[in-house]
């Protein structure tokens, strides 16, 4: 609760960092549940997420970004035009510098893009679990340099070590102002892009070589419908594409005698049934959309 000595406050906070620094790991903590998708490749998050923390001075909207990198391609192109709208219009910004790594040149490139902005910048270090104490120093120390920082904070989502610190340090420089969403809310994401997504994490995990770049999920169908197996139950059936980008990557994804998509099925219907608090019948089709990544219609099409 806010007192009269302590106003309520509200606002955006945006994470950004390269690919893989650890963003929607710490997002999925702060939040207390999993809003975005978490896997070891690069370039999992595609869109900008929105998770929602709900504090007792006030209410903190993480926007975690995709990893702001050299692009390769349209695609690329356009999650770093996302990382850069999103940037212009939040109230402080969050650098994730993961404590294992190197201070690298992907970090180097964020940090001159943010000289531009207006937003306080609060460097988080993270991974503090996956590295010595004598690496989270050095990288404090090397964090610091890059950027005029409001605050320097080591952190590891995984084993919560100072997650709360955190957010109630970002929830200090957000503006005065009433909540945004309400109490029981906790991201804005649409329940199709959820469903795709929880679809492609559990497809990452299960393909290899140039696969999960190319891999982009859309959900065709939803039907929900009475439970013939449990009465009052609702049964959720989704019908949804994995679109690759080359023929030869099709027999990869379906795997022999459709082994890899049952894998994959199996594996996201556990966070399907979660998400949607239902019994789901999932039905997944393999489908390839040439060259996806550099064709404006084919990305409008899939939602980037």
């Amino acid at each position: 609760m806010s007192t009269p000595d302590q106003p309520y406050r509200s606002g955006f906070a945006c994470l950004v960092g390269r690919p893989n620094a650890g963003k929607t790991t710490l997002t999925n903590a702060m939040v207390g549940e999993k809003v975005g998708i978490v896997s070891n490749r690069p370039q999992t998050t595609r869109h900008a997420i929105r998770g929602v923390v709900h504090r007792p001075g006030g209410q903190l909207v993480l926007v975690d970004t995709p990893g702001l990198h050299k692009p390769r391609s349209l695609l690329g192109r356009r999650l770093n035009d996302v990382v850069r709208d999103t940037l212009s219009e939040v109230d402080v910004v969050v650098f994730c510098i993961p404590a294992d790594q190197p201070v690298g040149t992907g970090d180097r490139f964020i940090a001159r893009q943010l000289k531009e902005v207006t937003a306080p910048v609060v460097v988080v270090v993270t991974k503090t679990d996956a590295a010595s104490r004598k690496q989270v120093a050095e990288q404090l120390v090397a964090a610091s340099q890059l950027v005029e920082a409001a605050e320097v904070v080591p952190v590891s989502a995984v084993a919560g070590d100072q997650v709360e610190l955190l957010e109630d340090l970002l929830v200090g420089l957000l503006p005065e102002g009433p909540p945004l969403y309400p109490e029981e809310q906790t991201t804005d994401e649409d329940t199709d892009r959820q469903i795709a997504e929880l679809i492609r994490e559990a497809a990452l995990e299960k393909v290899f070589q140039e696969v999960p770049h190319s891999l982009a999920v859309t959900v065709e169908e939803l039907n929900r419908r009475p439970d013939p197996k449990r009465e009052g139950a609702e049964l959720v059936e989704v019908h949804a594409l994995l679109h690759c980008e080359r023929p030869s990557q099709k027999p990869m994804l379906l795997g022999r005698g459709g082994s890899v998509i049952k894998a994959i099925g199996t594996e996201a219907r556990a966070g399907l049934e979660q998400l949607l608090g239902a019994r789901v019948h999932l039905d997944l089709h393999v489908t390839v959309l040439g060259e996806w990544q550099d064709d404006p219609k084919k990305l409008n099409r899939l939602g980037y």
